[in-house]
């Protein structure tokens, strides 16, 4: 495996960081997921947006331009000869000293790595997924907001343990005021009479695949409606799924306990599972 690292590729067992790094000391940092399909990377340009976006909202400083990133993130798939695959760019605020003060570290640090990736919940696509709702909250826009991408992940990992230890395949995360926010690692919909409800994404991560998904409902002539939604609102829907460039599209048919649709993945759900994968088999910029 070839890793790129602050302008080189290296093997995999050669790929290391300082242990001065602040990534690695404070979770100073921030990444992106981002998929490649049949030999093109899906929305790149999207994902590299958001990935400099995050780094302004910390006040990072990326030290290559969004252009040498995106080239850098081919050229490792093309190093690894991957066709399908994830990628994780990852930017710390790089070497500094024990202390917080990140102005004591004199530049980034960028790594990129890209490894083979299938159908991340399995047969679970056609079944549906098993979804608990977690005591954890999701952390509040005033303290770190959700849209910035960053390597402080704790938040989403104490929900993801907390959703194995009661049984289910994915957590449901409310936030501080109760409002349903997302899942340990995804977007989150609900699906009454016919109608797409999500949360507005203030308290919640502004999802690329989520973006694909709210293109292909409009396509379909199927209406989505951003609101506020509570226990209420998941208990009582028609279907429920969770969109993520991992996850892709996927079905939730049980929530606490409760069968969702009969417990079977909807006609709203699957229409946009298949209009997701049409989308990823037509677009992307060329591995080459």
């Amino acid at each position: 495996m070839w890793i790129y690292l602050d302008g080189a590729f290296v093997r995999k067992e050669e790929a290391k960081v300082s242990v001065f790094d602040h990534g690695l000391l404070y979770g100073d940092g921030v990444f992106e997921g981002i998929r490649a399909y049949h030999g093109k990377v899906f929305r790149l340009d999207a994902h590299v947006d958001r990935l400099y976006d995050s780094a302004k909202m910390i006040n990072l400083s990326i030290p290559i331009p969004k252009e040498e990133m995106k080239r850098v993130i081919v050229e490792t798939l093309r190093r690894n000869k991957l066709q399908d695959a994830y990628i994780r760019p990852v930017v710390t605020r790089g070497v500094g000293d024990l202390g917080l003060d990140p102005r004591k570290c004199a530049k980034a640090t960028v790594f990129v790595i890209a490894t083979e990736w299938g159908a991340m919940y399995g047969d679970l696509y056609e079944k549906g997924l098993k979804a608990v709702s977690v005591s954890v909250r999701r952390n509040p826009a005033e303290a770190l907001p959700p849209n910035a991408k960053t390597l402080n992940y704790l938040n989403n990992i104490l929900a993801k343990m907390e959703s194995y230890c009661k049984g289910g395949d994915e957590a449901i995360i409310f936030d501080t005021n109760g409002y349903l926010s997302e899942g340990s690692g995804d977007n989150i919909f609900v699906v009454k009479n016919g109608v797409i409800l999500t949360p507005p994404s203030l308290n919640n991560l502004r999802g690329i695949t989520q973006a694909v998904v709210l293109e292909c409902a409009k396509d379909l002539g199927i209406e989505v409606r951003w609101q506020n939604l509570g226990y209420f609102d998941l208990y009582t829907a028609d279907e429920v799924f969770v969109t993520g460039t991992a996850a892709e599209v996927a079905p939730i048919t049980e929530v606490d306990g409760r069968k969702i649709g009969g417990g079977l993945p909807g006609p709203v759900t699957r229409q946009l599972i298949a209009a997701f994968r049409a989308v990823t088999e037509r677009e992307g910029t060329p591995i080459g």
